[in-house]
């Protein structure tokens, strides 16, 4: 969605289909076609090097050594050898130069090689340095006829494009793509690329034109113009996808119409002054006065709630129900699993018990006669809040005047499933997705840019932060003896396992065994054990989770289905075995089911004697800090924001060269930029930046994220 090629006001030749280019033609068209998405001019434009050779030095043999790593040495081809057949199949060749003999080898590409390649002629070859039995030898090298005249004509920095093996195979390399790209460039001038910035703008950020910035990317004089390239069109990338993003969450402010929400009644003040159980932070107070501004402004809210595990977000939730009810409205809360719409029904339904509110639930397994009466009571009007799983977006479900819509943990739900929530409404209901998996900044600024977005990140009063420690297979007495003492003194504990069933990849209990391994520590009569994991039938599940909720069972053994919507208070221990098989977010989460009370909680990662680095730097950052939104940061930095849970699928991190954690002071200055760029007058004439929102108003993206959160 944001790429550079959003903006570009095509003029014919970029338009052209890459076969007319020279040097490609239908055969290696139909190739970059399949092989790297390259349909036209315009595309191979935008199909960046990923790095720079200084290829202008030529390395004699007897200079390459364990230290090396590109290297381009120009010499005679003594030789060609085929060998091996099927995946084995290899041609190896030895290129001499003055000082001595190299080894070339190439498995893929073998047909081209014998047809292209003479004995006896000169050759310039490039590639990266290996060893076999202590020889150096070059892999797959790049390799073209050596033309002496070319030696002063060749650039500074040479462009390395990312190819295929398929490619190469064909006879593609990188350094084809560059020719064929250079007699682009000799077709093309600065009338191809119409700047789509203004100059007093490229002045003050010192920007190269757009044409520049394009050339030097491709073929740089120099490492100051490369880097200046580079920067321009990453500052292009993130400007545009932040004016795009600002776009839908001002038209949202200024033309969606919504509800007003325009007192605060006498639910909310008497369950403010008589019956909260704490004291809120200033964090809550803060969000939820943005909750009452936006649910009064006349538009449609549509606002991320962040907040760490027991941050108080379901509170935060609560009142902004209870606004909605003094103001004439139903509610509904959607959670993703029946256990957590359950826990949110009774800890709410308990908060309200003095109340004249209507609180009830619906789930999968509500029965039929319960059901039905349910519905004719929602549609109705006589419940107020309603409960649930996906179950409310059924068609069954009618509501007399829906005016709030809260999603709990909104990764877990579709943008399709999202979208039906919202239309329950006559009227387009405020909509509030809640979650506990913290988003970077970074993260947030572009995945989530057209949401509104509320941060609490203070704890309620009287948590203590838990104290996480990392141990090996070879202290699990000492861990065992430490939940002994623990029950003893009437706590509770989780035992997490991260799988159900065998794996010759795992080297310790898998959950079925582990399970009979907790028992043996803690056998009956004297200590009772739950166990829950995804395969179990939902009513033994639940049974299970509800007797140790109750205390009836003081462990429970589970596998990642406690992750949400398990609150314990009494449990103060969580056991993670095999941790370093889990990411750091989920870690966090996990971690997050203890500490729920006013007691001493504790978080013990177990693993194996064997520790990879990067399970060993993700550990640590466990143990250092209870931050969410730090170490929501260093599991960014660690995975990259396209593994991250929750990344919505909206294309806001499809960038071609920007990168959200290393480009952190662009983004921040694009988004400035763009704020301001927004708060202009569209139709003003003196408007430098009116081309382009001219042409990114007709070319928005049509699907409407910011009404379906």
């Amino acid at each position: 969605m944001h790429e550079i090629s959003d903006i570009s006001f095509l003029p014919n030749i970029l338009s052209n289909p890459i076969e007319y280019l020279k040097g490609v033609g239908p055969f290696r068209a139909d190739l970059l076609k399949k092989e790297l998405n390259i349909f036209s001019f315009h595309d191979l434009l935008n199909h960046f090097p990923y790095r720079y050779v200084d290829k202008t030095r030529i390395n004699l043999v007897r200079e390459i050594t364990s230290e090396s790593d590109y290297i381009q040495v120009k010499g005679k081809l003594m030789n060609l050898v085929l060998a091996g057949d099927g995946r084995s199949k290899r041609i190896t060749g030895i290129i001499k130069d003055a000082s001595g003999e190299l080894t070339l080898t190439w498995f893929q590409g073998i047909n081209w090689i014998q047809k292209n390649l003479t004995i006896g002629n000169e050759y310039l070859v490039f590639g990266k340095v290996g060893f076999y039995l202590g020889l150096p030898q070059l892999t797959h090298p790049e390799i073209e006829r050596w033309q002496a005249e070319e030696k002063n004509t060749r650039n500074f920095l040479e462009p390395v494009y990312p190819v295929t093996e398929k490619l190469k195979a064909r006879g593609i390399t990188g350094r084809n793509l560059g020719n064929i790209t250079a007699n682009l460039f000799s077709m093309i001038s600065e009338n191809d690329l119409i700047e789509n910035l203004p100059g007093s703008l490229m002045h003050r950020e010192n920007l190269l034109t757009r044409f520049d910035a394009y050339r030097n990317i491709h073929f740089p004089s120099s490492v100051i113009l490369r880097d200046r390239a580079v920067y321009r069109l990453k500052f292009e990338e993130l400007l545009i996808s932040q004016i795009r993003l600002g776009m839908l969450r001002s038209n949202r402010h200024r033309y969606s119409k919504g509800i007003i929400f325009g007192k605060v009644g006498d639910l909310f003040n008497r369950f403010y002054n008589d019956h909260l159980p704490f004291q809120l932070t200033n964090a809550q107070k803060r969000v939820l006065k943005e909750i009452r501004k936006d649910a009064g402004s006349g538009h449609q809210m549509n606002r991320l709630l962040q907040g760490d595990v027991g941050s108080g977000k379901t509170m935060v939730a609560l009142m902004s129900m209870l606004l909605a009810i003094d103001n004439g409205y139903q509610c509904c809360l959607m959670a993703p699993t029946e256990i957590l719409a359950r826990q949110h029904y009774e800890g709410i339904s308990g908060l309200l018990k003095d109340l004249p509110v209507s609180v009830a639930i619906l789930t999968g397994s509500t029965k039929t006669a319960s059901r039905k009466k349910l519905l004719a009571q929602v549609e109705s009007g006589e419940v107020q809040i309603l409960i649930g799983t996906h179950a409310l977006i059924e068609s069954a479900v009618q509501f007399k005047q829906l005016g709030l819509a809260i999603i709990d943990e909104q990764h877990r739900f579709g943008v399709e499933q999202r979208a039906k929530l919202r239309e329950k409404g006559e009227n387009a209901p405020h909509i509030l997705v809640m979650t506990a998996t913290p988003i970077p900044r970074t993260l947030a600024m572009t995945a989530f840019g057209d949401l509104d977005t509320s941060v609490i990140d203070e704890l309620p009063p009287g948590r203590q932060p838990i104290l996480t420690t990392h141990r090996l297979e070879d202290s699990r007495p000492q861990v065992m003896n430490f939940i002994r003492n623990q029950i003893e003194q009437g706590r509770q504990a989780y035992v997490i396992f991260p799988l159900i069933e065998e794996s010759e990849k795992m080297y310790y209990e898998n959950l079925m065994r582990g399970y009979e391994n907790i028992k043996a520590w803690f056998p009956e009569p004297k200590f009772y054990i739950s166990m829950v994991h995804g395969r179990m039938p939902a009513d033994l599940k639940e049974s299970n989770m509800q007797r140790f909720v109750s205390g009836d069972t003081q462990i429970m053994v589970s596998t990642t289905v406690i992750e949400v919507g398990v609150n314990v208070p009494n449990a103060t221990v969580m056991v993670i075995e095999s941790a370093e098989k889990f990411g750091l977010s989920q870690l966090h989460q996990l971690r997050g089911r203890v500490g729920r009370g006013s007691d001493k909680s504790y978080c013990i990662l177990l693993t194996g004697n064997k520790v990879s680095a990067e399970a060993r730097e993700r550990l640590s950052v466990l143990c250092a800090t209870n931050d969410g939104f730090k170490i929501a940061e260093k599991d960014l930095e660690i995975r990259g924001p396209g593994d991250i849970e929750g990344t919505r699928q909206s294309g806001a991190l499809q960038f071609k060269l920007a990168d959200i954690m290393t480009d952190k002071l662009i983004l921040e200055k694009a988004k400035s930029i763009a704020e301001k760029i927004i708060a202009m007058d569209v139709k003003n004439p003196d408007n430098e930046f009116r081309q382009l929102l001219d042409h990114l108003q007709r070319g928005k993206n049509k699907t409407p994220w910011s009404r379906i959160a």
